[in-house]
């Protein structure tokens, strides 16, 4: 008997110490993170990529009690902050966010980019997204985007738009939208909207596309008017403006969008916990509410799902700059 209970004793040890073997990430995916996290916004503080991403941070920090730590790193259109992360190790301690530029410099950078955008991350989430809106002077003659296009047919190389900056998101758009309507505007970029929106306000430039937050204000001060959205729906926190089919454009949709990403090879576990982790504090009620009234569309979504999105924005802004002829700031 006392033979029989020792080997049977034995053997448990034995499938014990096999399963230690067997599954040895078991109790590391478990005990992430076991340090502080660095996340790398590659923009500077207080626009919406950092305000953005500290929101959504905070709210995963009260959830878990993770530790994490956000540092701004600009430059070079956010190429070196992502840099950093697609050179970082795998460990599930550091991640970045990014945004609509990440998918053009696939092509505006081609070749010369210290990273693959795709290949040298791993997506956690597509966090949020946030229609851009399209605004006038208000000495420009249209009142919608139907009087805009005709306007612009009738006065080709007239009418000038800016922008926050060469391959922007906002950019791009006004370039799809010139593509899709059949017109022709003259592109001005600036160094961030804030200059941007100072010259359409004094009449020098006609057309500026950015987002809601940052000009739905001044449309609310009389300084400048809205055309229309470039959302499905209209949007809670401006539901007086409407989409572009409503407003006599084309059937468009376009946005700039944060995205959480960690380096290539980081493990699926860690990836998939975080991604559940956002998608809980994107979708908080208090943080829901702030993001909407912001005009941003909380989304929290998997990282089968970040990763498809990040493709079709790649391929689809690899055409508008195709076609538009767009190079890269030198």
């Amino acid at each position: 008997m006392k033979a029989t209970l020792k080997a049977a004793g034995a053997a448990l040890t034995l499938t014990a110490a096999f399963a230690a073997i067997a599954w040895p990430g078991t109790a590391g995916a478990q005990a992430w993170p076991a340090k502080p996290i660095r996340w790398v916004v590659p923009y500077t503080p207080a626009g919406i990529t950092d305000t953005g991403t500290r929101m959504v941070l905070q709210k995963v920090q009260e959830n878990t009690g993770w530790n994490i730590v956000v540092e701004n790193k600009p430059g070079a259109n956010s190429q070196i902050g992502a840099g950093e992360v697609a050179r970082a190790a795998a460990d599930g301690y550091t991640f970045v966010t990014v945004i609509g530029a990440h998918a053009a410099n696939a092509t505006l950078y081609a070749g010369k980019m210290p990273f693959d955008p795709v290949k040298s991350f791993a997506p956690v989430s597509l966090t949020m997204t946030a229609p851009l809106i399209l605004t006038a002077s208000n000495g420009f003659p249209a009142k919608d985007v139907k009087e805009l296009i005709a306007y612009a047919k009738a006065n080709p190389g007239k009418v000038s738009f800016g922008s926050s900056g060469i391959g922007a998101a906002a950019h791009l758009t006004t370039e799809l939208l010139k593509q899709t309507a059949g017109i022709d505007m003259v592109h001005i970029p600036y160094k961030g909207t804030a200059p941007a929106l100072q010259d359409l306000m004094g009449g020098t430039i006609q057309i500026l596309v950015d987002v809601p937050s940052s000009l739905m204000p001044h449309v609310r001060g009389g300084k400048i008017k809205s055309l229309a959205m470039f959302s499905a729906a209209r949007l809670h926190s401006a539901p007086d403006v409407p989409t572009m089919p409503e407003a006599g454009g084309p059937a468009m949709e376009s946005s700039t969008w944060l995205l959480f990403l960690a380096p290539a090879g980081t493990s699926r576990d860690i990836v998939t916990r975080l991604s559940g982790e956002v998608a809980k504090a994107v979708n908080a009620p208090e943080v829901k509410a702030k993001l909407e009234g912001m005009g941003i569309v909380p989304v929290g979504s998997t990282p089968e799902q970040a990763a498809k999105f990040l493709n079709d924005e790649i391929a689809k802004w690899a055409n508008v700059i195709k076609v538009a002829g767009v190079k890269a700031e030198p």
